[in-house]
């Protein structure tokens, strides 16, 4: 293939092809410079609305707006040219209606270029989601531990347990049918997440879910170490970035009070040296 052939990045039809094959490879972004990192390596990157918590500082993902959606996927945006990129609505944005949700997805995709949409809910917003599809906006559609919720779920609690399990599975069986090209199973015990995705002709992007599901997703700075507040059982670290940053900032900070940074080398003469 020549060097200057365009690179092809994925559809929402492409991704909901690769059902039953490859697993695709979802990763968070947040900024430009880890959408560079994951560009080559992802199927989908998704700005998600874990920004809030991950970036802001925010207890729960509640306080995330629309204009911090709109600033985050523009920046991760600027560093993609292979992967697909998802945005996440935050909470308030869609659920009052289907008009109001098409408003603010067109919105998000237009001012950050993204190629579609997340929401959160199965049963409850398949209206919505068969609304924006029939428009043109493509839905990824998240069910089971859907944060936005956990003021009615009660906490960040495996869904799907007992009696709960027919509840989650209605739900995912109801986002394929309002047009979602994929869904999200957040929290998900691995049987029904299995279950799930053997009954599903989209495919399913486990978090916390199970090893069988179409696609797996984390958010980038649990797997980096780079968030350390809490460590969530699902999330595995193939970094440690905080703690490697934490050395280097002291490290730093001795050289800067002892006087040995900025050595010669990183100082300027007055006049440009004569080569």
């Amino acid at each position: 293939m020549s060097a200057s052939a365009k690179i092809t990045v994925p559809t929402p039809s492409d991704i909901r092809a690769r059902k039953g094959g490859t697993p695709l490879v979802c990763l968070t972004a947040y900024a430009t410079p880890t959408a560079q990192m994951m560009d080559a390596h992802c199927d989908i990157v998704l700005v998600g609305d874990s920004v809030g918590m991950v970036v802001h500082g925010l207890p729960d993902t509640l306080g995330v707006t629309m204009e911090m959606m709109e600033l985050h996927g523009a920046a991760v945006k600027r560093g993609l040219t292979q992967a697909m990129m998802v945005v996440d609505m935050p909470f308030g944005s869609y659920e009052e209606s289907p008009e109001q949700a098409f408003r603010n997805a067109a919105r998000l995709m237009r001012v950050t270029g993204a190629a579609a949409v997340k929401l959160e809910g199965g049963v409850a917003m398949a209206d919505t989601i068969r609304f924006l599809t029939s428009r043109s906006i493509p839905v990824m559609a998240h069910v089971g531990l859907t944060p936005q919720a956990i003021n009615t779920l009660g906490g960040y609690k495996v869904q799907g347990r007992g009696e709960d399990r027919a509840r989650v599975l209605a739900d995912a069986k109801a986002v394929e049918d309002a047009g979602a090209f994929s869904v999200v199973l957040e929290k998900v015990p691995e049987s029904l997440s299995d279950e799930i995705t053997h009954a599903l002709s989209i495919p399913t992007i486990g978090i916390g879910a199970s090893v069988g599901c179409d696609g797996q997703i984390l958010v980038v700075d649990d797997m980096l170490g780079l968030f350390t507040a809490f460590k969530p059982k699902f999330a595995k670290r193939y970094g440690t970035l905080a703690a490697d940053g934490e050395k280097a900032i002291e490290a730093y900070a001795k050289e800067v009070r002892a006087r040995t940074f900025p050595g010669p080398e990183h100082v300027f003469a007055d006049e440009v040296p004569k080569t």
